[in-house]
């Protein structure tokens, strides 16, 4: 494939903009080469600025559940948009989306509106630590909820020490109050609210991890944190970002059958534009200003053509269930292709899945949290990658994160998918 105005396209980005990218996952670092710039986007295919056509497996990370572009969507964007795009005065869509969150998502009685998940994960946790007074807060090794500096913490020396700053900016003081945690690990959860009792907030993760790749809860892993948050007097918050109306209509909570205490959600619950949510019971929301002390704004907040696309993608899926079904047939039938074409060309992997995600790490060994997900060779990766690239395919450009699909994914895409992997795997 030719990637000459792509790559013109990111040399000039590089004089302007910090490493010529607004996220740093787009730039390729982890795998090597240029970004391709995308100029336009339909259903289950990317097209890009040198007039490539690629089938999307991120689904703009998660995002894009019915497909780019879909109909619905954008019709109420354009309508919204002509009635004005911000106003900062509350809006009755606003209400009417939060409705119909409330209704489809168990254990949750208010919902705030934010502008990105990152902003709905810091806000879930000064929540949390605003109503149970305590200050510590355990996070997992691997699972990302954003930039914010609470959650930019590494390993500390020892299994009960608590972490360190992995970025510039971030503070000891903000480290001190951040235990990190081995996801799939309870006896390692339970040692960090032992030694430090009386003293955590709040346990987070995400229910599903996606940006360790796929990382799936074992078997009553999930079922022992709410027992212990329950024993320990500790708040359990889902960051459901991703998993949030994609695997279920009501997330994780449905799908596993777990009550959390607050759940963060973001992505989907947008349609596309940016928009993120948190939302608890009564008791718990009621400490939010104006109602109760801890602060929490944003003048963009509620947005109205965030909002049109929000409601409009959540309408949908609430009317059409049978789309979670489909999805996870698709990545069934898509992993069922991986493992023939990957054990024909002797390829070592191993391949995590749920619902609609999937990843696939170059080891034999079972990837259940950061340490064993690291343990993939990246640099078989890099050149799966390419080589997919090469195929017309676009991948995620990390080895540490989910694919997405989305229903517009015909089973000849999956097919051709498949197909290219058996080309690309011959390499490996």
């Amino acid at each position: 494939m030719i990637y000459k105005r792509s790559s013109a396209l990111f040399a000039e980005a590089q004089k302007y903009i910090p490493g010529g990218v607004n996220s740093p996952v787009r730039a390729f670092n982890a795998v090597g080469g240029e970004p391709i710039y995308v100029k336009e986007a339909k259903g289950a295919y990317l097209y890009d600025e040198d007039g490539n056509k690629l089938i999307d497996y991120i689904a703009s990370w998660g995002p894009m559940i019915l497909g780019h572009a879909h109909k619905p969507v954008v019709d109420a964007v354009v309508a919204k948009a002509q009635k004005g795009t911000s106003f900062g005065i509350p809006t009755e869509m606003e209400t009417e989306i939060a409705k119909l969150a409330v209704s489809m998502v168990p254990n949750i009685d208010k919902i705030r509106f934010v502008n990105s998940g990152t902003e709905a994960c810091m806000s879930a946790v000064r929540l949390a630590r605003g109503y149970t007074g305590k200050d510590k807060i355990i996070k997992f090794a691997g699972c990302y909820h954003g930039h914010s500096d609470s959650f930019l913490i590494q390993a500390g020396s020892g299994a009960v020490t608590f972490g360190s700053p992995n970025s510039p900016g971030v503070t000891q003081g903000t480290a001190k109050d951040t235990l990190l945690a081995r996801y799939n690990d309870l006896s390692n959860v339970k040692e960090l609210l032992e030694a430090n009792k009386g003293e955590i907030a709040a346990i987070i993760l995400e229910p599903v991890a996606g940006n360790m790749g796929c990382i799936i809860p074992e078997s009553g892993f999930l079922e022992g944190l709410r027992e212990l948050c329950d024993v320990y007097g500790v708040l359990l918050i889902f960051d459901e970002v991703m998993t949030g109306f994609r695997l279920a209509r009501g997330g994780a909570q449905e799908l596993f059958n777990i009550k959390a205490d607050i759940v963060c959600f973001g992505k989907v619950i947008g349609g596309g534009l940016p928009v993120g949510a948190f939302a608890a019971r009564n008791e718990i929301m009621n400490h939010l200003a104006p109602l109760g002390p801890v602060y929490q704004a944003g003048t963009l907040s509620g947005n109205p053509l965030a909002m049109a696309a929000g409601l409009t993608m959540l309408s949908e899926l609430n009317d059409h269930p049978e789309v979670f079904k489909s999805l996870e047939e698709k990545t069934a039938y898509l992993h069922r292709g991986l493992i023939k074409v990957l054990n024909d060309a002797e390829v070592t992997y191993t391949i995590n899945r749920l619902g609609s995600m999937i990843s696939v790490h170059f080891t034999d060994d079972k990837v259940v949290d950061f340490e064993s997900s690291a343990k993939g060779n990246n640099d078989t990766f890099k050149k799966f990658f390419h080589g997919m690239l090469t195929e017309g395919v676009y991948l995620p450009p990390s080895a540490f994160e989910s694919w997405f699909l989305n229903d517009a994914l015909s089973y000849d895409d999956l097919d051709f998918t498949i197909n290219a992997v058996a080309k690309v795997a011959g390499a490996l």
